[in-house]
């Protein structure tokens, strides 16, 4: 409570934050290990296969802490609002 007013916790933005925190340090650790992580991430999200995603710093198991589809749509969101 701030100024005795109840504040709303908005469990989307929280979601959205998690997934870019997680797609920046995926990112980061497929450009570590020499590949293009666009590529990489959007074979993943199109196919399913975790195998597009190194498990180098353990990236692989935080990407698939989330829903492809919610992952896609965030992103989707982002694109669409930032025209």
């Amino acid at each position: 409570m701030k100024d005795g007013k109840t504040e709303v916790f908005d469990v989307t933005l929280v979601k959205k934050r998690l997934i870019a925190d997680m797609l920046r340090e995926v990112s980061d650790s497929l450009k570590e290990r020499g590949y293009n992580p666009i590529n990489q991430i959007v074979g993943y999200l199109i196919s399913g296969d975790p195998g597009y995603i190194s498990s180098y710093q353990d990236a692989r198991t935080k990407i698939l802490g989330f829903d492809r589809t919610e992952i896609a749509a965030i992103i989707l969101k982002e694109y669409l609002e930032k025209k």
